[in-house]
């Protein structure tokens, strides 16, 4: 995970000498970044298969409905049980930020889905790199990054835990 993380890190750079000044996203602004941080890519604007890290990859974008999707092939909906599909759907809630899990022609899709003009080249870095891990996490930990938001049983838990430890460094103070 350091190695693909590095990769992201020097990509960012790579990007931040080609775009430095900030301007709404566009087709080709978009092509350009998905081809620095792609392994392949083939397609036209407004239509791309790419991948990274041998994950694949489309882009989809509608510049007159100012809409752009990343969206990522997980598995069929024949090899999704029951336990992975609701375990997706809490990460939608707690883990996978950014990213959904979505179901669309019995495929289970990581999708990343934004308004394209409204896009800053920091995004669209970052939204490739959710749906990478999105993709890659389905089936352990059904997440897009480190940060998630703690289920209801998880803060139940560290609020126990807090107050084991504020009793302790009450009983230690004595």
């Amino acid at each position: 995970m350091k190695t693909i993380f590095s990769l992201w890190l020097l990509s960012l750079f790579s990007l931040s000498a080609l775009f430095a000044q900030e301007e709404k996203m566009n087709n080709q602004t978009l092509g350009a970044i998905i081809a620095v941080l792609s392994d392949t890519v083939q397609g036209a604007p407004g239509g791309w298969e790419f991948t990274v890290n041998s994950v694949p990859m489309l882009c989809i974008t509608d510049e007159v409905h100012n809409r752009m999707r990343i969206i990522s092939p997980v598995r069929e909906m024949k090899d999704v049980s029951e336990e992975q599909l609701k375990a997706a759907m809490e990460a939608n809630f707690h883990t996978a930020l950014d990213v959904k899990y979505a179901i669309s022609n019995d495929i289970l899709w990581v999708a990343f889905i934004h308004p394209l003009g409204e896009l800053t080249k920091d995004q669209v870095v970052d939204a490739i790199k959710q749906v990478f891990f999105g993709n890659l996490t389905f089936g352990t930990t059904y997440t897009s990054t480190e940060l998630n938001f703690p289920t209801q049983e998880e803060r139940k838990e560290q609020q126990k835990e807090r107050k084991k430890q504020e009793e302790k460094d009450k009983t230690s103070k004595s």
